[in-house]
């Protein structure tokens, strides 16, 4: 059974396992385009680029890319982890390596859950925040498979606690607490990240820019070169867009 947890201090009440896009409109998640082919390339590799950006994002590649794609995605999202699963290989081997494409991800928070562990994720820097995102997806059914078997006793409880002590409570729940250690955030950094105030403010600015600026009406959601690309939600679809940008 999926879990909702009642967060009003953050106006957020959403399913763990929930996208903010309609089922019907995700049909072609895991249906990947033919990869376009990797001409030779012996130049930098912007790959390894990684910044975060003013407007809190983190991005990696060429600052000066002709073709800069937006991904406004949630950890907790399985739609935005089929798209990393099937589209980050090509997307970074294919298109960011070689300068002509950059790639920022923007947290778009859904629930609780997902916010603690994006304070978690996001709060040990540019250099690490791409990989963490990745394993966060490649491991989402176990993480919030764990949170899904928690009673609803437990989970009221929970919802009564203070702000900084419910997101404790669900990183435990989770395991993510685990998770994180097992990749060298110690338990005292864990909650210091937690505990911020105003890294848990940037991160619901995020998501208000983009629901009320760039119109964010599900996730994963995509812009290219500010241009929010209507009714794209897999990599398929934003292949072919690319295609038609990058020479």
């Amino acid at each position: 059974m999926k879990k909702t947890l009642a967060f009003a201090a953050l106006g957020l009440a959403i399913m763990v396992t929930g996208c903010g896009k309609k089922e019907s409109d995700t049909a072609a998640t895991n249906t990947a385009a033919p990869a376009a082919p990797a001409a030779p390339y012996s130049g930098q590799d912007w790959t390894q680029t990684l910044v975060k950006t003013p407007e809190g994002g983190f991005r990696m590649g060429n600052p000066d890319a002709p073709v800069k794609l937006v991904e406004y995605a949630s950890i907790t999202c399985p739609h935005c982890r089929d798209f990393t699963k099937v589209g980050s290989g090509p997307l970074k081997d294919n298109y960011i390596r070689t300068g002509k494409v950059s790639w920022e991800y923007r947290n778009f928070v859904l629930n609780p859950l997902d916010v603690a562990a994006t304070l978690v994720a996001r709060c040990q820097g540019a250099e690490t925040f791409f990989p963490f995102v990745e394993q966060l997806y490649a491991t989402q059914t176990d993480w919030v498979g764990k949170f899904n078997s928690v009673d609803e006793a437990t989970l009221r409880s929970v919802g009564a606690l203070p702000q900084q002590e419910q997101f404790t409570k669900l990183i435990e729940l989770s395991g993510l607490g685990d998770f994180f250690k097992a990749r060298g955030v110690p338990a005292d950094r864990i909650q210091a990240c937690i505990s911020d105030k105003a890294a848990l403010a940037e991160l619901l600015k995020i998501r208000d820019h983009g629901a009320n600026e760039d119109k964010v009406d599900g996730t994963p959601n995509f812009l290219i070169n500010g241009e929010r690309q209507e009714g794209v939600y897999d990599w398929a679809g934003l292949e072919t867009k690319l295609r038609e940008r990058v020479r």
